[in-house]
Formats: structure tokens, C-alpha cells, sequence
């Protein structure tokens, strides 16, 4: 047997094993969220799987609002928005156009914020080779009928996404545990509600049994995606998450033909192909460049906040 490094908790290998998790477990939840439109218009899911989560998340780490300051709660709150913006915009945009197109615009965000962020000109080339990847996989989806209202949605999750990577870095720094991402759901809920409340109650009074799927959904993609994403945002830079972010199509596609049937075709897989390699180079870059202010480590979810030296905000 090969001799395998020790992986340090909070170091930078784990945190991106962490960010491959929370991906898998969003596109997952994606697809399988996108065989329920039929039963749940996305503007209902939204609210159903935000509160879900919200519940879930809630009795796991019964946050201890009273010790917030205002610069937390602040946090909390710009979190809560993004995420119910990054939701809702995401949901609706995805009977409108196909998965892995919706997912590779709304890439665009976390990948201009990681070119604003970058400090090294490698960095910017993984994120060059990962935006060809990108484009390869938006041309393939471009070949059938394009909804420019769907196009636009899913730049709107982009800029919500974008929004929701500082933010949570931000609640991750001032929040222990995962209390900050508990109270950000139940923000985020409360924020959708408007649009999908009535649609919600008509959708489980018609048909109860959705709501097994709805929690699905809720887990895959809200409550274990972004505990882990959390989690990893206190061990690796934004810059870093931001690009690593690149794999968001990749999985797309591959859930989308699991799920969904979506067939690949040759430029589908170069396209893959490329987010993969641009993923496995920020990992190795990110590894070697340790002389950079660290993220916050630490007893992460054990009621302690992380030690360590805060990387500089973007």
C-alpha cells in the first residue's frame, strides 16, 4: 500500500474535499428537484426545501442568537438574501433551460469573484482554462431553442452566488459552528415566501407524497451542500472555493443524464474534461501556495470558534 499524507483538519486538501461533496450533493438535488416541476412549480419548491432545510439545520445547531453582535447578525442576514436570491432565480430558470447550461451562466459569478480576488497570474490561467470548459458546455446547451428570460435568471443566481461565497466566509469568521447557516435558512424562508407560499400549500394539499422528495431535495441541496461548504470556506480561501467552483457543470451533466436522461455528447465530454483538470490545478496550486494568510481553523461545529489568522476580505 502507497503511503498517504495525513490530512491536517482544517488544511487545505480537506477543504476541498469538502467543496467536491457539497457540489455532488447540490447538482444531485438540482436534478432530482427538476423531475419534481411537474408536481411543484420551482417557485413553491423554493420556499418548501429552504424550510426544510431550515428545520433540520435549526435542531442540529440550536444557534445561540443572544451572543450574536450586530456585525453577525449583519452577516447572517446579507447571507440569508443571497441564498434565497441564488434559490429562487436558480429554480426558475430551470424549466426554461437545460440544467447544465443554467448551472454553467450561474458559474459566471463565482468565476469573475475569483478573478477580482486573484493575487497570481496561475490562478488566473485555471480560471481561464475552467471559463473554456464553461463555454464549451453553454454552446452545446445553446443548440436547442434558448430562453433569454432563463438566460437572465440564472446570471441572476450567479451574482446572488457570488454573493453568498463572501457572505458565508464572512458568518463563518464571526459564527461558530453551523448556527450562522441555521439562521441564514430561516432568513432566506422567510424571504421567498411571498413568491411561493400559496403555490407550496396548493402543491402538498393536492399531493402530500411530494413531499418526500421535497426534503430530498432540502438535504441534497440546502442543508448537507452548504454545511459542507461552510465548513470548507474556513479551511480554503474564497479565491480558491471560487474556482473550484468550475466542477458546478460537470456535475450538472453528470446527474442530469443519471436523473434525467441528459445524453453527452463529444464536446460535452472535452468540456468536462477541462473544468476537471482546471479544478485538479487550483487544488495542487492552492496546496504549494502556503506562504498566503491561511484560512481560519479549528474545532469547527464543536461550539468553539476557529483560530487562526483571518485571510485578508476581498
Amino acid at each position: 500500500m502507497p503511503h498517504l499524507p495525513r490530512l491536517r483538519t482544517g488544511g487545505i486538501v480537506a477543504g476541498v474535499l469538502l467543496v467536491l461533496c457539497s457540489i455532488a450533493s447540490v447538482q444531485l438535488g438540482a436534478s432530482i428537484a427538476k423531475t419534481l416541476f411537474d408536481r411543484i412549480d420551482p417557485a413553491a419548491l423554493t420556499p418548501l426545501r429552504l424550510a426544510l432545510a431550515a428545520l433540520v439545520i435549526l435542531v442540529i445547531a440550536r444557534p445561540r442568537i443572544r451572543s450574536w453582535n450586530r456585525a453577525a447578525w449583519r452577516s447572517v442576514a446579507l447571507l440569508g438574501v443571497a441564498l434565497a436570491g441564488m434559490n429562487l432565480l436558480f429554480y426558475l430558470s430551470l424549466p426554461r433551460i437545460p440544467i447544465a447550461l443554467a448551472v454553467a451562466v450561474e458559474l459566471l459569478g463565482p468565476l469573475v469573484l475569483a478573478l477580482v480576488q486573484s493575487r497570481r497570474l496561475v490562478d488566473v490561467a485555471w480560471v481561464g482554462l475552467a471559463a473554456i470548459g464553461v463555454g464549451v458546455i453553454g454552446a452545446q446547451s445553446i443548440a436547442g431553442d434558448l430562453d433569454p428570460v432563463g438566460v437572465l435568471l440564472a446570471l441572476g443566481a450567479g451574482a446572488c452566488w457570488a454573493g453568498y461565497i463572501l457572505a458565508s466566509a464572512s458568518v463563518g469568521r464571526q459564527v461558530p459552528g453551523v448556527g450562522g447557516l441555521a439562521g441564514a435558512l430561516v432568513i432566506a424562508t422567510v424571504a421567498v415566501l411571498p413568491f411561493g407560499l400559496l403555490g407550496a400549500i396548493g402543491a402538498v394539499g393536492a399531493d402530500p407524497s411530494a413531499l418526500l422528495p421535497a426534503f430530498a431535495v432540502a438535504m441534497l441541496s440546502s442543508a448537507i451542500a452548504y454545511g459542507l461548504e461552510l465548513l470548507a470556506l474556513r479551511r480554503v480561501p474564497t479565491r480558491v472555493f471560487g474556482i473550484l467552483m468550475a466542477l458546478e457543470p460537470a456535475s450538472a451533466a453528470l446527474f442530469g443524464f443519471l436523473v434525467i436522461g441528459e445524453l453527452l455528447g463529444g464536446l460535452d465530454l472535452l468540456a468536462l474534461a477541462l473544468v476537471i483538470v482546471a479544478a485538479v490545478g487550483v487544488a495542487m496550486t492552492a496546496a504549494r501556495g502556503r506562504r498566503e494568510p491561511p484560512p481560519l481553523t479549528g474545532p469547527v461545529g464543536l461550539g468553539q470558534p476557529g483560530v487562526g489568522q483571518v485571510p485578508p476580505l476581498p
